[in-house]
């Protein structure tokens, strides 16, 4: 089960990374890094649960919140700029 969590995370990953590249707009651009994030997020929640230890979960949150700040930040670039 954690394998097959582990293949659609990367088959999402790729999709987000897909949508990086071409994405039609800067909006579009930060969205799918957004969903990078939360997807390298829930691939350390998988990677703890399959190592059997709470160590990473910390690192799992820092990195939420990281995305998060960065998502808010470029929400308000995209609104100062007008776009």
């Amino acid at each position: 089960m954690i394998v097959a969590a582990a293949l659609l995370l990367a088959l999402a990953s790729f999709c987000f990374m897909v949508r990086v590249v071409i994405g039609p707009s800067l909006a579009d651009r930060i969205i799918a890094l957004d969903g990078l994030v939360v997807t390298a997020v829930a691939a350390i929640v998988v990677n703890s649960i399959w190592r059997r230890t709470d160590l990473f979960l910390d690192v799992a949150l820092v990195v939420a919140f990281i995305g998060f700040v960065g998502t808010t930040a470029g929400a308000r670039f995209i609104e100062r700029r007008g776009g």
